[in-house]
């Protein structure tokens, strides 16, 4: 399974990509706003100085328009941004018209704010290159978010569809231990929710006792 970070954060993005296991990244506009990033050509240039950290990983690019025409000339520039550059585009009628469009075209795209298994089959007939299932928000409304990504799995692999379920909206380390059990071919999460993966109570103990008993040999010898 790949591993993406969900963040504009460059800090963070280098450090998970020092950790050795970053794929890609993904980012909206909530994301560029938190880190302060505003107006096109300041936001534009933060898309390229992702690009250069993740190297050859995807890096997610949401469009705002929701119009067809709006959709697709955002798309079209960021994805002359950088060859990494995905075109993220929401799961809505005209969306799904830019998402063929942009398959023709040769432009990869991530479907995003995807809440069923229907808009998933329709977004990879449409040609998209990722779809992005919001597991922690539908848990959030008492619905099964992995039940899901099992379903999207079932359908995908029935037809052979090429689309990469992206499992989104990760909330704690089991989500994504549970979308590795399940297919999910991406998981974007938080860094915390990724560097919580190294924890466990009894790997801090068995390294606690063999630095212990590497000091107790030590002391003997000398």
């Amino acid at each position: 399974m790949k591993f993406f970070i969900d963040t504009a954060n460059l800090q963070q993005i280098r450090e998970a990509h020092e950790l050795g296991i970053l794929d890609g990244v993904t980012t909206n506009p909530s994301l560029m706003a938190k880190e302060g990033i505003s107006g096109k050509d300041r936001v534009l240039k933060h898309y390229v100085d992702i690009c250069e950290i993740v190297d050859n990983g995807d890096v997610s690019a949401e469009v705002i328009a929701t119009d067809l025409d709006g959709i697709i000339r955002e798309g079209e520039e960021l994805a002359s941004l950088h060859p990494n550059i995905v075109v993220k585009v929401p799961m809505i009628k005209e969306g799904l018209k830019a998402i063929r469009y942009f398959s023709d075209k040769g432009i990869r795209t991530n479907c995003t704010l995807i809440f069923s298994a229907g808009q998933a089959l329709l977004a990879a007939k449409a040609g998209a290159g990722y779809v992005s299932p919001f597991v922690g928000r539908l848990d959030d409304v008492s619905t099964d978010g992995l039940q899901l990504i099992e379903q999207i799995r079932l359908i995908y692999d029935n037809y052979g569809y090429d689309t990469e379920i992206l499992a989104a909206s990760i909330r704690h380390p089991m989500h994504i231990v549970n979308c590795a059990e399940i297919g999910a071919d991406v998981v974007t999460a938080p860094l915390s929710a990724i560097t919580a993966l190294l924890n466990h109570p009894l790997t801090d103990n068995g390294l606690s006792q063999f630095l212990a008993d590497h000091r107790k040999s030590t002391e003997l010898a000398k």
